[in-house]
């Protein structure tokens, strides 16, 4: 018989998309900078993903984030982002999820009033403003990562529908974006099902015709993202507000719309000339919850117009457990388990 192990963690979420946040019970990780630390798990010790997001611990629909030192000294902790479709390298709901959860633990003080402290993710350090008030942390807003257009207004024949016009963001991943209404939705959460199917099919049919490559990055592999988006809503002076709902995997529609999705947004409206340094917009998911994009900045990269952004947005922390991996358990895979603390429990990142 095994001797059983335990991971502390801490469920949030942001805009319905739970992020389980692991705090204790892994070692350290290999790797120089948090990104070769997600390579490693990516390469060499996919378990843990496969064990959280998995019966009978998790969903397919939840993302975890692993809490790990940060390797730069100025950032307060390091993050790497485990989802079904992978480890991407950026996500704002998790960002705004984990940035919540460090001051939670007490790894970032929790201090009335606004605080500014930084997070090595993936794609390097992302700067943090997490506003405080009587103890609860009420907002945070996030950097996200520099986005632009790759293709505008493209077609592509998708079987069962017809020819449908897309066009091409990064803002973390690649995203199609296509226009709700041309398809007969109105965003709403009875539409969830046929919006994930209907996405499939446009992913799967873009997939098969062509591939994206970053501009630095070179190829980050196939388009794996869709944004549905529905009008624009004037609300005020630099302010829209959008119905739109992301899609991340298949079956998946976001419970919100996705920092990165609207990062995407802000990138295509700019393009359009329709938002300028300053202007905002929020994205309004199925379930009525929403993130606010800001175009932070704008600059010339080649041929490309880069849009520097930040998305605000609040987490709300649901459960502190401990888990309890049992090999023994049948329905419990532990063979790709690795830096699984059984005989003491992990400091938090940054802390003692």
């Amino acid at each position: 018989m095994n001797a059983p192990h335990q991971l502390q963690l801490m469920d949030t979420h942001a805009g319905g998309d739970v992020s389980r946040i692991v705090t204790g019970g892994i070692d350290l990780l290999p790797g120089a900078s948090v990104r070769e630390q997600m390579e490693y798990l990516r390469d060499s010790a996919d378990g843990l993903r496969e064990l959280l997001l998995a019966e009978p611990y998790g969903i397919p629909e939840m993302s975890v984030d692993l809490l790990v030192p940060a390797t730069d000294p100025a950032a307060a902790a390091g993050y790497i982002i485990m989802e079904v479709m992978g480890y991407p390298i950026y996500s704002g709901s998790n960002t705004l999820c984990t940035a919540t959860a460090v001051m939670e633990a007490g790894i970032v003080p929790k201090k009335e009033g606004l605080s500014r402290f930084k997070l090595e993710s993936p794609a390097g350090l992302v700067q943090i403003e997490a506003r405080v008030h009587n103890g609860v942390v009420e907002s945070v807003t996030c950097e996200g990562l520099p986005s632009y257009i790759d293709t505008y207004r493209a077609s592509v024949n998708v079987p069962g529908l017809r020819e449908v016009t897309y066009t091409v963001a990064y803002s973390g991943g690649f995203y199609a974006l296509v226009d709700a209404a041309s398809l007969g939705f109105s965003l709403v959460r009875d539409e969830e099902r046929e919006l994930a199917d209907c996405a499939a099919k446009i992913v799967e049919a873009i997939q098969a015709e062509r591939g994206f490559s970053h501009y630095t990055l070179g190829d980050v592999g196939p388009l794996p993202f869709l944004h549905f988006m529905g009008p624009e809503e004037h609300v005020a002076e630099g302010y829209y507000r959008s119905r739109s709902a992301t899609y991340v995997h298949p079956g998946v529609i976001c419970r919100s719309t996705t920092g990165t999705g609207t990062s995407a947004r802000l990138a295509l409206m700019h393009y359009e000339g329709r938002l300028r340094a300053g202007d905002r917009l929020e994205t309004i998911s199925l379930r009525e919850t929403g993130f606010i994009g800001t175009v932070t900045g704008i600059r010339r990269e080649g041929q490309l117009d880069v849009v520097d952004n930040t998305v605000t947005g609040r987490s709300y922390v649901l459960a502190h457990s401990d888990v309890v991996i049992n090999c023994d358990d049948p329905l419990v895979e532990c063979a790709g388990l690795h830096h699984i603390l059984s005989d003491r429990q992990a400091s938090l990142p940054g802390k003692p």
